[in-house]
């Protein structure tokens, strides 16, 4: 049975924009769509009020995936779909259906006057726990937006995908996270550029000699090439470009997200007793970028 692309629903406008997105990446890589909607039962003593009882609370939210479901079919008659709507707590239902998922997809809200998400502590939570990838989707994301801008200078459907960008830490590389954005690449044929965000040393606080300057701007960059090299070959219709840029890791990445269709970053899947972490670069980028961020977990 083939893996889904499983966006969570919530009536919100939020959600349905990550429903859009879902519909059009499960196009893109062939595979089926589901949407779920999490009900959370209402506690006993709003359940007991005329206007916010249980079952007017529950007939509502299943009719949330059933008519989105409907909706998305006569927009995307090419992609199979289905609906569920399940019982429980989103933070905890949500990780368990990644498991059986290609990609989860979640919706978040766009931060007023500027790029970026507003990431709900829902959605921190959901993706502190999942360990397969998932997909953050700003209100009001458009398809054109992913899409090169035509001779008007307008973003449209009808152009190339722009980049998928990659942010790379040359340190610990990690297979699952290079194989994804190579993959999501290569279904929109598109480039991949992969960023590598480095700052200096500490004891370079006050001051770096040129040559000296030089030569480490040229260690990050040798450094970045030698990891890619097995990918380009595994992946030789996507073009990799690779970048490696002096700077603080969050705002390299942040700033290369403007120009791209998908950001993709990694999290490390760390086991303690003060809860998952979801690492202070990935949490600046889920922030302030201003694409679709894709966060993939890994050992």
């Amino acid at each position: 049975m083939p893996r889904t692309v499983t966006v969570g629903l919530d009536g919100s406008a939020e959600s349905r924009a990550a429903a859009e997105w879902a519909a059009r990446e499960a196009r893109l890589r062939g595979l089926p769509l589901k949407l779920v909607q999490v009900w959370e039962p209402v506690p006993e003593p709003l359940a007991e009020a005329p206007l916010l009882g249980a079952e007017t609370h529950q007939h509502w939210s299943e009719r949330i995936p059933r008519e989105a479901a409907a909706d998305i079919r006569r927009r995307h008659p090419g992609v199979e779909v289905t609906a569920e709507h399940l019982t429980g707590r989103s933070y905890e239902v949500l990780p368990r259906l990644a498991k059986e998922a290609e990609l989860l997809v979640l919706g978040s809200r766009g931060l007023s006057g500027i790029g970026g998400f507003m990431v709900g502590s829902v959605g921190m939570m959901v993706l502190a726990q999942a360990e397969r990838p998932v997909v953050l989707v700003r209100s009001g994301e458009q398809a054109a937006d992913e899409h090169e801008t035509d001779l008007a200078g307008n973003p449209s459907e009808a152009t190339p995908f722009r980049p998928v960008v990659l942010g790379l830490d040359t340190a610990s590389p990690d297979a699952s996270v290079l194989e994804f954005a190579c993959e999501a690449a290569a279904h929109r044929a598109a480039s991949l550029r992969v960023v590598h965000g480095w700052g200096l040393p500490p004891y370079y606080a006050y001051g770096i000699p040129s040559d000296v300057a030089d030569a480490l701007t040229r260690q990050q960059a040798d450094a970045l090439t030698e990891v890619l090299r097995p990918w380009r070959a595994k992946f030789p219709e996507v073009e990799i470009v690779a970048e490696s840029r002096s700077g603080k890791a969050a705002e390299v990445l942040v700033d290369a997200a403007r120009d791209a269709s998908l950001m993709v970053v990694g999290r490390r899947i760390r086991r303690s007793p003060f809860g998952a972490h979801i690492g202070p670069v990935t949490h600046a980028v889920l922030h302030h970028a201003t694409a679709p961020v894709a966060v993939v977990a890994h050992y």
